[in-house]
């Protein structure tokens, strides 16, 4: 007799949760089983074996929050001395990112202020939250709706976009770095890559196709214009960073943060910083992003309506050390509503006629006073880089970082 989808979904997550259980109860009992029996060992857990299995039952983070599950399976276990060190400030009270107003961003009185305050905000934080940025917060709450009506479709429903395939079309998936990392993180996330090459519209989930195009337009008119204010800080012409395509690569991604039964033993996402150039966040009321700053971790309350902005690696490098990238990561959901955000990342396609594979320090930003702090390092490299590992921070800028 066959079990209707329904079943079957919830029998592989309890699969999951039973070779979970198990080990759990393996690990506990191996000491007694030792010296009880000192002849036999306890198989090896095959962690690997553990991730196939995760990631062939397509269910996801939400599929295993959904099942009731009371421990988290032990590939999303992070070592104890990880939650020390990302322990948010005791100065939290007193410290939070940049806050910067764009109303009347054209004026002649109030735009070099502007330019000076996102300038700093990206000098010293490499973060900071846009009010007043003309994305009307009602476009903003029924895009973080669509996104959250995505996640919390049924399994059968969201599986036809399962993959992993990272660099085209549309991908529902968990974990990017699942076979990379050394611990999986507490989210699921759907990607849609926006430009150069976007998908047909038709590719796009059906319950959030239009948000997600919207949500494309509004972002990029942004990113674009807080790309003219950076430019116009390090002395470029507006419109510079746009002429150099800088807002084309485009991908957008809708991330689920479910409630997590043990949120003391993983987390949301790894410390980490984004390796694009610029990225644009909105999220939910549900609190978990952190930003480092002065050696110490900021949470970043969600203001209803603000756009958060962060530098990219790629825009550390470009500025020539102008900007800074920053470590951020996101704390597994504590909360019984799911945490949502959605990202806009952005990036280059090429920039130097005839040689279109280098990249490094803009050009017309050095001199003889202020030489080039990295090298040019090639398409490959960058990517090489991006997916040898589990998600990290800053690695692609020490590796082309020239000596002193």
């Amino acid at each position: 007799m066959s079990l209707p989808k329904q079943a079957n979904e919830y029998s592989d997550i309890a699969n999951i949760r039973i070779t979970n259980t198990v080990h759990q109860a393996d690990r506990k009992s191996s000491t007694s089983m030792a010296a009880a029996t000192a002849d036999t060992t306890a198989p090896a857990y095959d962690r690997m074996k553990a991730v196939k299995e995760f990631d062939e039952s397509k269910s996801g983070v939400k599929g295993l929050s959904d099942s009731g599950i009371t421990s988290i399976p032990d590939i999303f276990v992070h070592p104890p001395d990880t939650f020390s060190e990302l322990k948010p400030s005791s100065n939290a009270a007193t410290l939070s990112i940049p806050v910067i107003d764009l109303s009347d961003l054209n004026s002649t009185d109030r735009r070099p202020m502007i330019v000076a305050q996102i300038k700093e905000a990206a000098r010293t934080w490499g973060f900071f939250q846009l009010i007043n940025h003309g994305v009307p917060v009602s476009t903003i709450d029924e895009t973080l709706d669509a996104i959250k009506a995505f996640h919390e479709q049924p399994q059968e429903a969201k599986s036809k976009y399962y993959r992993r395939d990272e660099n085209r079309g549309v991908m529902y998936s968990s974990n990017n770095d699942l076979y990379r990392s050394k611990a999986a993180t507490w989210h699921d996330a759907l990607q849609v890559w926006m430009g150069p090459d976007p998908p047909e519209v038709e590719e796009i989930p059906e319950v959030c196709r239009g948000e997600v195009v919207a949500w494309d337009r509004h972002a990029t008119e942004v990113a674009e214009n807080v790309m003219e204010l950076l430019g116009e800080g390090l002395g470029l012409e507006r419109g510079r960073f746009k002429e150099l395509t800088f807002s084309e690569k485009r991908l957008f991604v809708g991330i689920c943060y479910p409630p997590c039964p043990e949120p003391e033993r993983t987390v949301g996402l790894t410390p980490h910083s984004d390796t694009s150039f610029l990225t644009v966040l909105v999220q939910n009321q549900v609190k978990g992003l952190r930003v480092k700053h002065g050696g110490e971790w900021v949470e970043v309350s969600p203001v209803r309506g603000g756009l958060i902005v962060n530098v990219g690696d790629f825009l550390q490098i470009v500025s020539n050390g102008e900007y800074q990238s920053v470590e951020h990561c996101v704390a597994a959901n504590a909360a019984e509503e799911p945490r949502i955000s959605i990202v806009m990342f952005f990036n280059l396609v090429k920039w130097r006629s005839g040689s279109s594979n280098y990249y490094g320090p803009l050009p017309e930003l050095l001199s003889t006073e202020r030489p080039a702090i990295y090298r040019d390092f090639t398409e490959q490299e960058f990517f090489h880089n991006l997916f040898s590992k589990g998600f990290d921070s800053k690695s692609l800028i020490a590796k082309i970082k020239i000596p002193n």
